[in-house]
């Protein structure tokens, strides 16, 4: 085995050699320690790293993975145990600080984890660092004014999305085996689908926010990054509220090969603002898709073209409160970026009647869009993820078709109408544009179908090639 094999093993293969101890979670922390300390300087993924927190978790794992069979110190935790994790710097962890990637935050060290983190540790996961992130989570591109930008690991020139970018970088550049995020307007998916990776946005409230600094409490979401479908669940199903009589995320029938599924794609919205090779990318996927026994269905449901005001109104107005509530604007204004200071002055100008209106469009877009699905009978949405490839770091627009977009409203577009809804959704890597840069393929649920885009997005993660890893991981 070479240290390249290492860094991007799937959890289970890295599971199956803890337990025929041909590798140890020390070794593997170390392996992923050295690797953060060689590439972070030119990537900025990490904003903390917690070598002696991860060391110490690894020798945990170890002794009780590795003690005698009959020894009493023995205790299998499960597939997380002494798999090396990250966790985007907006989730609260104690005695180690969470900026939210906040110029007033640096020193901010929490008491208490947050629920999310005490599963991981339940679970055995070894945190390796906070990664960095749009400040307070309210942006897509990871340009951070106070900590520095994070580079896209595929080419540094460019975002890996946002607002979990350094999560997404960390790991598609291997500096840990997966990583959670927050979603607010695609804040995992967008990341995702810009550095080859999967991310999964789950239903609203399957995954506790408590404990991390919010953006939107009504769009919110926590969820994991990951280079597989079956390591994203593996992640997930440690930190998932299940209902009584839920069968686990991950068992038998989610593992299914089976191709008899039925994905529906909406006549409305998806497909006005594309770029071309995500044009083009889509319609090979979906050509794959179908000669392998996947059935296409066009569906309508028209109130995706009022999903964007929708979501932005609420969004504006519900971060603005919480940043006064906390006490920290107009406060602090002067400390936050450009970008963000002006996002939290709109919040100030939406009127309570437009915030209403928009809740009331939210409660009948989630009605609509059961009904479509149901109507249709179709599984699940397929859509692209982003309209565009990374751009530029500071690139402010984007033509296409001879029109030029706002970047950040171009990369929102498409992952905004499942937060809206509270609705689960995963990207999923699919094809690489002529630059060699990752494009993203968008499953969309029904609410709490976490199950049913599991056993699609592992059959897809089979029929689809590879887009492999970056040339310089």
């Amino acid at each position: 085995m070479t240290k390249r094999d290492l860094h991007f093993l799937s959890i289970s293969e890295l599971s199956r050699l803890f337990r025929t101890r041909k590798l140890s979670p020390v070794e593997l922390t170390k392996h992923f320690l050295e690797r953060i300390e060689r590439l972070n300087s030119e990537l900025n993924a990490y904003l903390t790293v917690t070598p002696e927190l991860a060391l110490a978790q690894a020798r945990k794992a170890e002794a009780e993975l590795c003690a005698p069979r009959a020894g009493k110190s023995r205790r299998d935790r499960g597939p997380l145990h002494g798999i090396p994790v990250s966790l985007k710097d907006n989730v609260h962890t104690a005695g180690i600080r969470t900026t939210a990637g906040a110029k007033f935050l640096k020193e901010f060290v929490p008491e208490k984890d947050s629920e999310i983190v005490a599963r991981l540790k339940a679970a055995g996961a070894i945190i390796l660092g906070k990664t960095n992130l749009h400040e307070f989570a309210y942006g897509v591109t990871n340009n951070n004014p106070h900590y520095g930008p994070t580079r896209n690991p595929w080419d540094s020139a460019r975002i890996p999305g946002g607002s979990s970018g350094g999560a997404a970088a960390a790991v598609s550049a291997g500096l840990c085996v997966a990583a959670m995020g927050t979603d607010t307007g695609g804040s995992i998916r967008i990341p995702a689908s810009l550095c080859g990776i999967v991310g999964f946005k789950p239903t609203l409230n399957r995954v506790s926010v408590d404990g991390i600094v919010p953006l939107s409490p009504t769009l919110d979401c926590v969820g994991p990054l990951a280079r597989s479908v079956e390591d994203a669940a593996l992640l997930l199903e440690a930190v998932f509220e299940h209902h009584k009589g839920e069968a686990p995320l991950l068992t038998e029938r989610s593992s299914r090969r089976k191709n008899k599924f039925t994905l529906g794609i909406p006549k409305e919205f998806f497909f006005d603002v594309l770029s071309a090779e995500v044009q083009d990318s889509f319609e090979s996927t979906q050509k794959i898709l179908c000669k392998r026994g996947f059935a296409i269905k066009e569906i309508s449901i028209p109130l995706l073209q009022e999903t964007e005001k929708a979501g932005n109104d609420i969004a504006w107005a519900e971060a603005t409160r919480y940043h006064q509530k906390m006490g920290w604007f107009p406060k602090h204004s002067a400390e936050y970026g450009e970008d963000v200071r002006a996002r939290l002055e709109i919040g100030t100008r939406v009127p309570a009647t437009t915030y209403l209106e928009a809740m009331e469009l939210r409660e009948k877009f989630i009605a609509q869009f059961h009904s479509a699905l149901a109507g249709a009978n179709v599984d699940a949405l397929v859509v692209p993820t982003t309209p565009i490839s990374a751009p530029l770091i500071g690139e402010e627009s984007t033509t296409i078709s001879g029109k030029d977009h706002a970047t950040r409203a171009l990369l929102l577009r498409l992952n905004r109408p499942a937060n809206l809804a509270g609705i689960p959704a995963v990207s999923i890597p699919c094809d690489l544009s002529a630059s060699r840069l990752p494009l993203g393929l968008q499953l969309i649920g029904a609410n709490s179908s976490e199950f049913l885009l599991i056993s699609i997005g592992r059959v897809l993660d089979d029929l689809i090639p590879s887009i492999g890893h970056p040339a310089d991981a």
